[in-house]
């Protein structure tokens, strides 16, 4: 790969359909693949990930919210798209693009329901969300006799999935509550199928549940963060392959003597001579200030140096004493070598905030 001459952001689609072959190597060959592309594909880049994941086999993509799903659709990717909370005023795109809504109330079903009415609006599918213990967005289970209600006045809806969302299916001490939640789920299921009078897609295993619940992939699974590198657990992070690569460069060296301080606030003073490098990127661009005073380490040229002083909106300042480098040597601070999980376990936060907080403004560059 070249030598970055300015702060990118790598994306290799070559270990993105390595992740996405290792995660289908998990699950029947029967079972659908979706792959969630929100945030803009975890900070990567949005529509070339969409693409490419389209291209190899995954059955639908999902988003969070609807512009996500319109801007991949002007794209001109055609395959199906779930948007996980859709807000009502965005149903109008949301039908002119042909989006799939995740109705996960009442009040969303009821609204949504009106609008298909309202515009004469036929045969349009809708995903149903169910909470089964993350207590975030989802209908009860108590919830089934109402939505069968509501759909039977409106011949208009097909339901194309139902679907819950798992809490901890990368904690092995949660395995009793995770397997609950399966349970759960499955009650809720058979008794809508049974309502129905046919059987909607069916899916509740994530990334971890892929690797560590295989019984409970029914007939579709969901990966977010594993077709972007992450396992959530170091057994299986050795067979993914981490997307994207954050590097930038050395823009100015400086050489300081003892008692000298170093960025805002004085937060670093030095007590020995010590050389400092000074590079483009900074809390704007997502290297937020918990990575400063000496909570991160980034790589140059092989070497590892600390980050020092506080973490400034367009650049940060490393420790560089004693490393073999110069003015315009590329610097790491995540790629498939350097994990981002271990750049943000050593600030406190985990790699989904580090990646998916990356700032547009970062170039992106795709590695084919």
């Amino acid at each position: 790969m070249p030598k970055a001459t300015e702060t990118v952001l790598e994306i290799n689609l070559s270990a993105l359909e390595h992740n996405y072959n290792y995660l289908r190597s998990k699950i029947k060959p029967t079972t659908k693949f979706l792959a969630v592309v929100k945030a803009y594909a975890y900070g990567s880049e949005h529509i070339k990930i969409a693409e490419k994941m389209a291209n190899i086999g995954a059955d639908y993509l999902a988003v969070a919210y609807v512009n996500e799903g319109v801007a991949i659709r002007k794209a001109g990717i055609t395959i199906p798209i779930l948007v996980l909370h859709p807000q009502v005023a965005n149903f109008d795109a949301l039908v002119a693009y042909n989006l799939e809504p995740s109705i996960y109330s009442p009040r969303i079903l009821k609204l949504f329901l009106k609008y298909i009415k309202t515009h004469k609006i036929t045969n349009y599918l809708i995903h149903l969300k169910f909470n089964t213990g993350l207590n975030r967005l989802g209908f009860c289970k108590n919830d089934v006799n109402f939505i069968i209600e509501k759909l039977e006045k409106n011949k208009n809806i097909e339901v194309a999935s139902v679907f819950s969302h798992l809490v901890a299916s990368e904690d092995v001490n949660e395995k009793e509550f995770t397997e609950n939640q399966i349970a759960c789920y499955k009650r809720i299921t058979d008794n809508l199928d049974e309502k129905l009078g046919y059987a909607p897609i069916k899916h509740i295993t994530n990334t971890s549940g892929i690797l560590n619940y295989p019984d409970a992939q029914f007939n579709m699974v969901r990966s977010g963060i594993g077709i972007y590198g992450f396992g959530n657990d170091k057994k299986y992070d050795k067979d993914l392959r981490p997307v994207a690569s954050l590097k930038t460069i050395i823009s100015q060296i400086h050489k300081l003597q003892p008692n000298e301080s170093v960025g805002y606030n004085r937060a670093y003073i030095t007590k020995t001579h010590k050389i400092t490098a000074t590079l483009p990127i900074g809390h704007a661009d997502g290297i937020g200030r918990i990575y400063g005073n000496h909570n991160a380490l980034v790589v140059v040229n092989g070497q590892k140096a600390s980050i020092i002083g506080n973490v400034c909106m367009d650049m940060i300042m490393i420790d560089i004493t004693n490393l073999d480098c110069k003015e315009g040597d590329e610097v790491i601070l995540f790629d498939e070598n350097h994990s981002a999980d271990a750049l943000a376990a050593a600030a406190g936060t985990i790699s989904y905030e580090l990646i998916t907080g990356i700032s547009q403004r970062v170039k992106r560059i795709i590695l084919k």
